[in-house]
């Protein structure tokens, strides 16, 4: 790989960070107008639009077919669907702070994964870095006065689902992207997604005879906005980066930036929300961003 795409793809996966990171301040916000299934809808909703349009014009140029569809299908159920779902529903039976530290693990599936079906290779530096990073999220969790609960036995099983569908993801995604440009597998990816929780949120609706209470949100100009972000930043954006640099990046250097969110999303709840910094901030932060430079570079 010549150096200008490594720097594309690393400038890219440092951007699905940061678009992540922010992410948590919308979600509050869009939290406090509709319930979690309701925001899923609305936000693949816009980010099929918004990718939909250019598609559409033909300013984008995608080939499908049925075969190559099908072929992305396992993809697009491991990612964005399976990873959004099971962390929809494992966080309604266990905490922000114990999903914050399962999904943190991901960059560690997703090297053992790598390393048997795309036989990428990492030295032991890289297998510190990564464990560096985790210990990282771990630690600031921790030190918030948060811990895993076992005996919320059902959530940890559903965010562990959901870091391994997001493991299964990168290691399918690093396969595809060899036969298929970023927006194809982000297109098929979102509709997906868009067409189920679209359906189960409009049923759920339906059934119980709220329907209006579907389209109420969209009143609301915080709502809007939020959605916005998320539909079209943090869901099609970070489908497109990650794809891109999923094709010049192995899957276990793409994957520990996501961890990197976790300080971006620190940093942004100290600067908008205006939450406290304590030093456990910091120091977690360097291990997660230590992590994320070792994983990358100590293998070079």
């Amino acid at each position: 790989m010549n150096t200008n795409n490594k720097k594309d793809a690393y400038l890219a996966a440092l951007l699905y960070a940061v678009i992540v990171g922010l992410s948590f301040l919308f979600t509050k916000l869009a939290l406090d107008v509709a319930n979690p299934i309701d925001i899923l809808a609305h936000r693949f909703i816009a980010s099929f639009i918004a990718l939909s349009i250019p598609v559409l014009l033909k300013l984008t140029p995608v080939n499908f077919n049925l075969k190559r569809v099908l072929k992305v299908l396992p993809l697009a159920i491991l990612y964005p669907l399976c990873f959004f779902g099971f962390q929809t529903f494992g966080l309604q039976h266990a905490t922000s702070s114990e999903a914050g530290i399962i999904l943190a693990s991901a960059p560690i599936f997703t090297m053992i994964m790598a390393s048997y079906f795309l036989k990428e290779k990492s030295n032991i530096y890289q297998k510190l870095s990564i464990a560096i990073s985790l210990v990282g999220v771990v630690y600031i969790t921790l030190k918030k006065g948060s811990s895993i609960n076992l005996s919320n036995t059902k959530g940890i099983i559903l965010l562990l689902m959901s870091a391994l569908s997001f493991s299964g993801y990168s290691i399918l995604a690093r396969k595809l992207t060899k036969d298929y440009t970023t927006t194809e597998l982000s297109f098929i990816m979102i509709t997906v997604s868009f067409l189920a929780f679209t359906s189960f949120a409009l049923i759920q609706h339906i059934t119980s005879g709220t329907l209006s209470q579907f389209f109420l949100p969209l009143t609301n100009t915080k709502f809007l906005i939020s959605i916005f972000y998320l539909g079209v930043l943090s869901t099609l954006g970070t489908s497109l980066l990650t794809n891109f640099a999923l094709s010049k990046l192995e899957a276990s250097k793409m994957i520990v930036f996501s961890n990197l969110g976790t300080v971006i999303s620190i940093a942004a709840g100290v600067i908008f929300l205006k939450e406290d910094l304590f030093y456990y901030h910091v120091i977690g932060s360097i291990f997660i961003v230590g992590g994320v430079l070792g994983t990358n570079f100590l293998g070079d």
